[in-house]
């Protein structure tokens, strides 16, 4: 069974399976995805006005369409200001693009011993920006940069309806600093 809501454009879809359906590495499909997202990238009103308000005690995520043979999921993540994800990497390729306010997402590489963290960098995305990545290398945590809430459409590649979480690994681990 297809879930599909509403405010998503079919051509978002259409571009998505042709990415997928190159059968290329995880890097490529992140890159074709991303173009796709792009070129069909939402409104804030894909939300419904009740998702659109977030939850005062942590960030939401909503499954906005699973994709029937499971070769993908779109999600919707609603931000409040502050909230954040822990450090995590994922289980296979994903792609984000913001629709409101600002994301924040922290980059890091796990030491040669594999007892800490070591910081990569970070990017601010806005409104319009689309990125993508596949593991391995995809550690990270992500917040809201902003004063407003912040949304963003998620693409995994894989059925978070079947799955329950793209994460692969939570990484409780000291982060070295300078």
């Amino acid at each position: 069974m297809m879930l599909t809501q509403t405010g998503l454009d079919p051509a978002l879809f259409v571009g998505v399976r042709a990415a997928v359906d190159r059968r290329a590495s995880w890097r490529e499909t992140a890159t074709r995805v991303a173009d796709a997202l792009a070129a069909n990238l939402p409104a804030p009103d894909v939300f419904t006005a009740g998702q659109r308000l977030g939850d005062p005690s942590d960030y939401c995520s909503h499954l906005l369409h699973a994709e029937p043979d499971g070769a993908f999921s779109v999600v919707g993540l609603v931000w409040r200001p502050g909230q954040l994800t822990p450090i995590h990497d994922h289980v296979t390729w994903c792609v984000f693009g913001v629709i409101q306010g600002a994301e924040y997402e922290e980059l890091f590489t796990l030491s040669e011993d594999e007892t800490r963290l070591l910081p990569a960098g970070g990017n601010i995305n806005g409104v319009g920006e689309v990125s993508g990545f596949a593991p391995p290398g995809d550690i990270h945590r992500v917040r809201n940069a902003g004063t407003e809430v912040a949304m963003s459409i998620h693409i995994y590649g894989t059925d978070i309806s079947r799955i329950g979480s793209s994460v692969r690994r939570y990484y409780d681990l000291p982060v070295r600093t300078r």
